[in-house]
């Protein structure tokens, strides 16, 4: 038999493992739905077997044993756990500010207390079993819900042992600057269709790179000859191939073949690494068993949901909480997520996994999952050595996000699979087990908007609880998981504002998880655009609409129940149990439906993009500057600066007239370098007279220093922290009564400047 006839052999082979696997997930689905067809039959038919067994389920509900029942004192005394849990993590909280072991471990230790308790009195106690309608809401809302904690009680779990490798790095990055350990290093880029604007910034940036031993490499799959171009500008090593097959993991092996580094480096398009990047990350190499280290993906523009909202400067980008909170909990668990960007991996390692996995679309998460089933170690070090551009509207936001559903749910149907390749251990494959789930949680957030519907319409109560047993069971759980939300994910992101981005696509997202699990490949790999301008607001109707529909339907609902609860609440008092928990139920209803109603009108704003009139991003970075106009000299400081342009504040007074265009030489003085432009623009800041000023054409090594200056100074990329619990209710208010639309129309870059350090 041929080499070719043994891969082709395998290749069919590799195909019908996926067939089978596809045909056994839809089986899995079809099974779920004629089983909970079975259950509403057997409930209706009024003497089944199943309708026995829901009585019985139902009695002991009503019956539950003594140690689920409220204690009998006053609301005052139920309040107690409450307040002395609240006192135990906020005395913590203060005393470690930022997270410590011992201080994640008794926080942690208290949630999941607290967690399963709540899980306790949920199943055993609150359950409506009472009609078939009712059982079906009722079981379907616990179901949900225990997506939900069983994805947040492993992460929970998983944070008794978080790593922080600084300290590692400094260590190894001694043997990297003394020149004892300098392994030759291929760096490559892949791109698709990214502008050549965006392309050159990130190979000046690589360049800029302080290692000796390291080739740049353009990987370009569309041929473009700018491409080709700007390579041979700059000086980089250029790579096509025939066809595009595989996408960015097909690029990518086909790069790997024709290079030879010991180590491969990879960024995306429009990720500039600072220039420590290599002295920090390679020196971990010199342990064998480490095959890849990846570092964060931080951003230099703002995510469109906090851009939509006016929210840059108070919000973080949504990737803050993943590379703050959950891959450092993963790395205790030696199960890094491979990002596909600003990473470093072992050619050897690399090869002997077979090369990056080309049978989904994260080819980097599944190549990660290999090495790791090869007996390699992947690490993960928290700082920020690169930025990249997110998302730029809210369409490309939901592109990406839906491709990371997608691409990660396929781990059901290939080999890669972390919950059935060999070679991981079974703590490794609960880490990836809650990153599956994860993406399930959609399908949850969609059902909690539905689930009150259900009160106002159907006259359903899903949830049997009195006052006093909510203030009991579930008041100490929900208010301490609230108040260390932020403390836990290192002031990343608040509960409420983590609501809002889980909402924004969740109806996309549950519909893809679906449409995954019941044909995993039938939609193929799309590129997220990069680059883009805007001059206006738009909207986007089609992930409105099913919120929109939504947000009607709740306000009626919500106006259906205050209107029964007022109707009903004279006559409360002296009705029967049944009677009475319905009104219950419906005060329970207008209260989530009045939530979600607020939560909702907040999305809808979201879909609502903002203008994005430059394609070139400006950061607000103070540099002395030295001014020459029309002969006379001025100093100035930078108040904002870009590759095009800058905004200087000047020191002395000047007469500068925009009308005509003047020419301009500026010099920065701490870069030593001299720029010519034009005055577009003159104003007053604080009593200082103010000039904007457009660069002419910059010569290659101009826009080098400008490049370096912006993007690749170490420690440049600070870490924000989003306002707490309380903070985010009144951003959400300022949301609700000041729309960006309304009061911040005329959209300039001065509202979209980012502070650099």
């Amino acid at each position: 038999m041929t080499v070719s006839q043994i891969k082709s052999q395998g290749i069919e082979q590799r195909e019908l493992r996926r067939v089978r696997r596809s045909r056994l997930a839809t089986l899995v689905m079809l099974s779920i739905v004629a089983f909970s067809s079975l259950i509403v039959g057997g409930w209706f038919a009024g003497e089944g077997r199943i309708t026995s067994i829901f009585l019985q389920i139902q009695n002991f509900q009503n019956n539950p044993p003594f140690w689920l029942e409220v204690p009998t004192l006053s609301g005052g005394y139920l309040l107690a756990p409450t307040i002395v849990l609240l006192l135990i993590v906020m005395l913590v909280m203060r005393i470690s500010p930022q997270p410590k072991r011992w201080s994640r471990q008794i926080v942690v230790a208290i949630l999941l207390l607290l967690t399963i308790r709540y899980i306790i009195w949920r199943s055993l106690t609150t359950l409506n079993l009472a009609t078939p309608l009712n059982g079906v809401f009722s079981l379907g809302l616990l179901f949900l819900e225990f997506l939900v904690l069983t994805s947040s009680t492993i992460q929970l779990f998983l944070m008794l042992n978080v790593k922080d490798r600084s300290r590692e790095a400094d260590r190894f990055a001694v043997a990297v600057l003394d020149g004892s350990f300098t392994p030759n290093v291929d760096i490559l880029i892949p791109t698709y269709n990214e502008p050549t604007f965006i392309l050159k910034r990130t190979i000046i940036g690589c360049q800029a790179l302080e290692y000796s031993h390291k080739k740049i490499y353009l990987l370009d799959d569309t041929h473009r000859a700018e491409v080709k171009n700007l390579a041979i500008e700059l000086g980089c090593k250029y790579l096509t191939r025939p066809d595009n097959k595989h996408a960015k993991a097909g690029n990518l092996n086909h790069a790997i073949a024709k290079t030879q580094g010991e180590l491969v480096v990879i960024f995306d398009a429009d990720f500039v690494p600072t220039r420590n990047f290599l002295n920090r990350t390679v020196g971990f190499f010199q342990n064998e068993k480490i095959a890849l280290v990846q570092t964060p993906q931080s951003f230099y523009n703002a995510d469109p949901i906090a851009r939509n909202l006016g929210l840059e400067d108070a919000v973080t980008p949504e990737e803050e909480v993943f590379y703050r909170q959950i891959q450092p909990i993963r790395d205790g668990a030696d199960s890094v997520i491979c990002a596909g960007t600003s990473f470093v991996v072992r050619r050897k390692a690399l090869q002997a996994a077979g090369g990056f996995v080309t049978d989904s679309l994260s080819e980097d998460y599944f190549t990660g999952i290999r090495l790791s089933a090869q007996g390699y170690r992947l690490i993960y070090l928290d700082e920020k050595l690169s930025a990249g551009l997110a998302a730029e509207n809210i369409a490309a936001h939901a592109t990406q996000r839906i491709r990371w559903a997608q691409g990660t749910l396929q781990a059901f149907f290939i080999d890669a699979n972390p919950l059935t390749i060999e070679g991981l251990r079974p703590l490794q494959r609960i880490a990836h087990l809650e990153g599956l789930l994860h993406w399930f949680t959609s399908i949850s957030r969609v059902g909690f908007l539905v689930m009150p519907l259900a009160y106002s319409f159907l006259g359903v109560i899903p949830l049997r609880a009195t006052a006093t047993e909510l203030l009991f069971f579930f008041l100490p759980y929900y208010l301490v998981q609230i108040s260390v939300f932020a403390w836990l994910n290192h002031r990343s992101r608040s509960a409420l504002l983590s609501d809002i981005y889980s909402l924004v696509l969740c109806f996309p997202l549950a519909l893809t998880v679906i449409q995954v699990m019941l044909r995993p490949f039938a939609k193929g790999f799309k590129v997220t655009p990069k680059g883009q301008q805007r001059d206006r607001f738009s909207f986007n109707w089609k992930l409105a609409s099913p919120l929109i529909i939504l947000f009607a339907i709740t306000a009626i609902s919500l106006w259906r129940n205050l209107g029964m609860s007022m109707a009903k609440a004279e006559w409360a008092t002296t009705v029967p149990l049944e009677i009475a928990q319905q009104i219950r139920g419906i005060g329970l209803g207008w209260l989530w439906s009045g939530y979600n109603l607020i939560m909702l009108g907040i999305a809808i704003l979201i879909l609502l993009d903002a203008p994005k009139p430059d394609v070139y991003d400006w950061f607000a970075l103070r540099r002395t500057v030295r001014c020459n106009i029309q002969g006379e000299n001025y100093w100035g400081v930078t108040t904002m600066i870009s590759e095009v342009g800058a905004e200087i504040a000047l020191t002395q007074k000047a007469v500068i007239s925009a009308e005509e265009m003047q020419p301009l030489t500026l010099e920065i003085m701490e870069e030593g370098v001299e720029l010519t432009g034009q005055v577009i623009r003159t104003g007053f800041q604080n009593e200082f007279p103010t000039v904007r000023v457009m660069f002419q054409q910059l010569s290659l090594s101009q826009h080098r220093c400008l490049v370096e200056m912006l993007f690749c100074r170490p420690g440049q990329w600070k870490r924000h922290n989003t306002p707490g619990e309380f903070k985010s209710i009144l951003l959400i208010l300022k949301i609700l009564f000041r729309p960006r639309i309304i009061f911040d129309r005329n959209i300039d870059v001065n509202a979209t400047a980012v502070s650099q350090g």
